[in-house]
């Protein structure tokens, strides 16, 4: 399937003249042609773009019940951090998106399925990338889309994910109302450093305390904690009783995530009883839980399955002694 330039422009060219001003003022529109849609059984969308330069990039769009339909985007073509559980770690960076081609992606969702679906409720930089990677973008991306003369949504239906680029997260704080959402996925540096090598960097401690300082004065404001569930690795009860002490002050909602398997990786998701009982441990101390289903996941549409690597592969890291038999 192709759906190139004209069908693209001719979205652009029925929005808000305003909006179109604002595009035009703050991205470069080059628009994106539509390689090819995928459908998962569950409903789930699966759009591959073509950029100008012959990169591509993926974009889900889910319909979720109680007639909410969120759109989750890209922020780079690959991503740097090498996430061992994550496809896209896989690629590597090629690049960064630029404003448009992030907005775009929202955009042309909304014009693509209104009908089928309803209006786009939600936007989730989730997609592929680290979006605080490619802060200067993702922030104006995020602005366009709240404003009210852009695509309109409510900042609370907005979130931009990060691994924890400490530096980088303080900054969208300050300079966004939109939710952010931290992908924690570990409760001990040891088992984060391995699966989450930006925890090298930038640590446990210094996230956390960094989240609690940044907090205190913005008010009314909840951060939500990622945690992708592996087998043996981070789905303990200890781990359970460790993250309820890691988060405590934090005003934050915690999502437990299935992981989902994807080509060369030998990491196993957690069964769904040790999840209720992790996730049960959380509920009685106190903590707001959520568990996401995974969705798209027979097109590679989930979480952690976005990409198509290359030639090019970053290292897989080796595990601590201990950890050998479950990864």
């Amino acid at each position: 399937m192709e759906r190139g330039i004209e069908e693209i422009t001719s979205i652009i060219a029925g929005l808000n003249k305003d909006f179109k001003k604002m595009l035009t003022e703050n991205a470069d529109i080059k628009a994106l042609s539509v390689k090819d849609i995928l459908t998962a059984l569950d409903g789930t969308r699966k759009i591959l773009f073509t950029l100008d330069d012959g990169l591509v990039i993926e974009t889900v769009v889910i319909p979720c019940s109680g007639g909410r339909t969120t759109v989750c985007v890209s922020s780079q073509v690959g991503c740097a951090m090498n996430c061992q559980f994550c496809y896209t770690g896989r690629m590597g960076l090629k690049r960064n998106l630029r404003t448009s081609e992030i907005v775009e992606q929202a955009v042309f969702a909304r014009k693509l399925f209104s009908t089928e679906f309803g209006s786009v409720t939600n936007v989730v930089f989730m997609g592929m990338g680290e979006p605080l990677h490619n802060i200067d973008n993702v922030i104006k991306a995020a602005a366009i889309m709240v404003d009210e003369q852009g695509l309109h949504f409510s900042p609370r239906k907005v979130t931009v994910s990060t691994s924890g680029l400490v530096p980088q997260l303080k900054r969208f704080l300050k300079e966004s109302n939109c939710a952010l959402a931290v992908s924690l996925n570990a409760t001990t540096d040891e088992i984060r450093n391995w699966i989450m090598p930006i925890n090298r960097k930038y640590n446990l401690r210094l996230l956390l305390d960094t989240l609690r300082m940044e907090l205190r004065i913005k008010h009314k404001y909840r951060v939500l904690f990622e945690y992708v569930m592996l087998q043996g690795v981070n789905d303990s009860i200890d781990d359970a009783r460790r993250l309820v002490e890691l988060v405590r002050d934090i005003p934050c909602k915690i999502n437990l995530i299935s992981f989902n398997p994807h080509r060369g990786s030998t990491f196993k998701p957690t069964s769904e009883e040790n999840i209720i009982g992790f996730r049960n441990v959380l509920a009685e101390a106190g903590c707001v839980v959520l568990l996401r289903p995974s969705r798209g996941d027979d097109q590679m549409a989930a979480c952690g399955q976005l990409g198509e690597p290359g030639e090019f592969r970053p290292p897989v890291l080796r595990a601590p002694p201990r950890f050998r038999m479950a990864a």
